[in-house]
């Protein structure tokens, strides 16, 4: 039987962390959890911000994600090669990049995603997926 490779993920550096961390919204709404073991901010339950490896990640409009684009360094957010998140952008290397840059596409993603419908607990954990384990055993589907 073959063994899947063990996923490793690359923590964010301090320094990115610290910066992130600086430029939190003081809106009321904000709430800084983690996201794919990555700091992350999330206003009615929908993630807006937050870090992925060395890079910073936004949820935007389709207007300001146009704009985005063009940046040096920007492109579409994939978590994993050839898995595209719509609707969310990246930065690399945000710590090279002015603060108020940083703050003006972090207010246009708070902005666009404070518009969004809240998530419900209940549709949360519908979607949520329990996470496999190595040699578990999955549950028979239930039939109607």
């Amino acid at each position: 039987m073959a063994t899947r490779p063990k996923m490793t993920w690359e923590h964010s550096s301090d320094q990115l962390v610290e910066l992130f961390t600086s430029l939190a919204p003081t809106d009321v709404r904000v709430e800084q959890r983690k996201m794919f073991g990555w700091p992350s901010w999330f206003v009615n339950g929908n993630l807006f911000a937050g870090l992925h490896k060395e890079s910073m990640i936004f949820r935007l409009s389709g207007e300001d994600q146009a704009a985005f684009l063009k940046q040096d360094g920007a492109a579409e957010f994939e978590p994993m090669p050839g898995r595209r998140m719509k609707g969310y952008v990246k930065l690399e290397n945000p710590q090279t990049r002015d603060r108020g840059e940083l703050a003006h596409w972090i207010s246009r993603s708070l902005d666009y995603v404070g518009t969004l419908p809240a998530k419900s607990e209940t549709k949360a954990k519908r979607t949520a997926r329990p996470v496999a384990r190595p040699g578990a055993k999955r549950a028979p589907k239930k039939r109607a």
